[in-house]
């Protein structure tokens, strides 16, 4: 259906000969700690363009930028027409275990790096590499409403685990309306679902607002308590004796002495700890955002009015099949859209794949426009799915967004990828062509400056 799909609109895809660096099983191939890369275009990142440029690369990450740069003794030389920073698939499950991918029974807490691996599908892996992905948000729970943290991965399965993880806890994830446990959601169980969501976001809320004046309580009672402790050291001679004496004289006069105790301030109650409400928190309060997947426009219209409130709540809904008409509040709220712009197949799904023209639309109205593969294994197809947006509308460095700074930003991993400047990781494509030219060959990938597949 895609191969169908892209010939209807003009795109035509070769298949061409590709090798690759220890993607076969075998050890990784000995690489050059120094890269120079000679780029007749280099797109810093989409809209900003230079011409002529070198771009020099040492222990994986980008160090220089500039013309005639030279290359340091030993170091690798490469040249290309165009150079971009390497893809990242907003929406994927390429790189982590099947099963953790389809797991309904996942909660906030839950961590899909604990269920990364780039190595049982080496096949996908490579087919993505030389496309020209080189990270992907990974999330475990797709299917589950409530996911947990997703992760921000490269997929070179020849690099070690923690030059591989990017970001551990790139967001908090829920779904509304999608099938579950073979079954179709109703309509009250939809509506159930936005409230058990926007119940999640005030658990987490309430449970920092209750460690937040817990720490204040206690330490207010810390202060106290050490202020008294200073008191008594203070007076404790003097005290000493005024005790001597009152048990003298009540000895005198054969009472019993009744000693005076100090009662100090009742210690603040610590809250119950709960990994999941703390999760949530972490999604309530802006420090992750929470991607939601939801495609019908009541449930759209639903979500954004019963988070409305949460004003630290970064929102990113992920399909949004129906999401055309909520357009400008979206925009207005500064709400992200994953869009998986690829045909629906005969047969498929309801929301296997989602109208191709809806990316252009919502940009049109002022929606950030990201680029995902709809959860999938087949980060392989990003690049095609950007060009059948520009294909419909979507302006092309807009799409270009959407697959490169745009998801770095939303991950909060736009210190490290997603352009090609000074002091940023070395993910890199060379390409002979436009990156969203789907006829150019990607002709090297870069990943943590290594060449990790050329053809």
């Amino acid at each position: 259906m895609l191969g169908f799909a892209l010939a209807a609109c003009g795109l035509i895809v070769a298949p061409q000969p590709f090798t690759s660096s220890g993607q076969d099983g075998g050890e990784p191939a000995p690489a050059s700690t120094s890269l120079l890369v000679h780029a007749e275009r280099l797109i810093i990142e989409p809209g900003r363009e230079l011409t002529g440029q070198d771009v020099l690369v040492q222990d994986g990450v980008i160090v220089a930028i500039g013309v005639g740069l030279a290359a340091p003794d030993g170091a690798r030389e490469i040249s290309g027409k165009v150079v971009c920073a390497g893809f990242i698939d907003a929406w994927s499950s390429l790189g982590i275990d099947t099963g953790s991918a389809g797991d309904e029974g996942t909660s906030p807490s839950t961590r899909t790096v604990d269920a990364v691996d780039r190595y049982s599908d080496r096949n996908h892996l490579a087919d993505a590499l030389r496309a020209g992905v080189t990270s992907v948000r990974a999330q475990a729970g797709g299917p589950a409403m409530t996911g947990g943290f997703g992760a921000v991965v490269r997929i070179d399965p020849t690099l070690e685990s923690d030059r591989a993880l990017v970001e551990a806890d790139a967001n908090q994830a829920a779904t509304i309306g999608t099938p579950r446990g073979g079954r179709q959601r109703d309509i009250f169980d939809r509506v159930a679902e936005i409230d058990r969501v926007v119940g999640m976001i005030e658990s987490g809320r309430k449970y920092r607002e209750d460690w937040t004046e817990y720490r204040y309580e206690l330490e207010e009672w810390q202060e106290a308590i050490a202020e008294k402790e200073k008191e008594l050291d203070k007076d404790f001679k003097k005290a000493k004796k005024d005790r001597e004496k009152e048990m003298k004289e009540a000895e005198e006069k054969g009472k019993d002495f009744k000693e005076e105790r100090y009662k100090e301030d009742k210690k603040p109650r610590q809250p119950k700890l709960d990994p999941d409400d703390a999760a949530a928190a972490r999604a309530a309060d802006g420090e992750v955002p929470l991607v939601v997947e939801v495609h019908r426009s009541e449930e759209i219209r639903g979500l954004l009015k019963k988070t409305s409130e949460y004003d630290r709540l970064r929102l990113i809904l992920a399909g949004a099949t129906e999401s055309a008409e909520h357009a400008k509040a979206l925009a207005k709220r500064h709400i992200p859209v994953i869009v998986w712009p690829r045909p629906n197949a005969p047969g498929g799904d309801e929301w296997d794949g989602h109208d191709v023209a809806l990316a252009g639309e919502l940009s049109k109205d002022g929606v950030e426009v990201l680029i995902g593969s709809g959860g999938s294994d087949a980060s392989r197809e990003l690049r095609l799915f950007a060009a059948l947006a520009v294909s419909k509308g979507l302006d092309r460095d807009k799409a270009l967004h959407a697959i490169t700074l745009g998801p770095a930003r939303a991950f909060d991993v736009a210190d490290r990828l997603g352009s090609v400047e000074r002091g940023k990781d070395a993910d890199l494509l060379v390409l002979d062509g436009d990156p969203l030219d789907t006829t150019a060959r990607v002709r090297f990938v870069i990943s943590q400056g290594r060449v990790v597949a050329e053809q």
